[in-house]
């Protein structure tokens, strides 16, 4: 009686701790925080991790984007990094092809090259946003990211 007693307990808290894990909608590290719409488009949450501050110098937030969300074009005075947690996601500079990213992966951004990130059509995404020397300027939003964009159409110039 006791083992089924301790069973029964285990397979409560498991079924608990995966209700929590699909809420935090990123793994379960962090929560998923506010709901954004200012320069993204889609449905996107952001969680700020670190705020600025004169002794890291760096800004850092948890990004949750579902299925083909997307950031607008922006850039990064001093560059990003870009670390995938969960799910499958695009990004791409400008000029360059889409670069598929997954669960695992880092990604830099260098200083000043217009780029976006996002979530893939069938697949939410999120990363954490590393933004260092946030004395040089955090980031600078441009436009959005047309369908064509982000379907990888070339855009003619």
């Amino acid at each position: 009686m006791k083992l089924k007693t301790i069973l029964f307990t285990a397979l409560i808290a498991m079924g608990v701790t995966n209700c929590w894990a699909q809420e935090q909608g990123n793994g379960d590290i962090f929560p998923k925080g506010k709901l954004t719409q200012a320069n993204f488009t889609g449905t996107v949450y952001v969680q700020p991790l670190l705020p600025r501050d004169s002794i890291f110098n760096l800004v850092a937030g948890s990004v949750t984007f579902s299925p083909g969300a997307r950031s607008y074009w922006h850039t990064h005075n001093a560059g990003q990094i870009l670390m995938v947690i969960s799910g499958t996601g695009y990004t791409q500079q400008k000029g360059k092809p889409i670069q598929i990213i997954h669960k695992g992966e880092v990604i830099t951004c260098p200083p000043n090259v217009e780029h976006w990130h996002g979530a893939s059509p069938g697949s939410s995404m999120t990363h954490l946003s590393l933004n260092p020397n946030a004395d040089k300027g955090v980031v600078t939003w441009l436009r959005p990211v047309t369908d064509g964009e982000y379907n990888g159409e070339i855009a003619k110039q």
